[in-house]
């Protein structure tokens, strides 16, 4: 089972393969965001990967990120990532503080769209 570590809040054991924007609302506990219930369409699920980042990217993070200019190292789309190894992250897209009433639509199990894997 791999760990998810969480900057201030813990170390978590999350099912393999598990989305981590999931991992970080339902095993973590925290209020990170997912404003378009998880289909790369927004980007208010970004999480700072401190150590673990997954090498491989989905086509449909990879052109969320560049349309949204967001090009600094170590932030991806909690939604299109599978929790597949051990992985410490920092929350930077949280509830508190956003103005937002809630933390998003649901989220599917599996990552939407279906994704078409690279490399970073």
């Amino acid at each position: 089972m791999p760990k998810l570590n969480v900057q201030g809040v813990g170390e978590f054991d999350v099912p393999a393969g598990k989305r981590l924007v999931q991992a970080l609302v339902e095993d973590a506990k925290t209020d990170q965001l997912h404003a378009c219930g998880g289909h790369a369409r927004c980007t208010t699920c970004r999480v700072r990967f401190v150590e673990g980042e997954p090498d491989k990217i989905t086509e449909a993070e990879q052109e969320t990120l560049r349309v949204r200019e967001i090009s600094e190292p170590g932030v991806r789309l909690s939604c299109q990532i599978a929790c597949d190894e051990d992985m410490t992250v920092e929350l930077i897209s949280r509830l508190e503080g956003s103005g937002r009433a809630d933390q998003g639509s649901p989220v599917d199990d599996e990552i939407q769209p279906p994704p078409v894997w690279t490399t970073k």
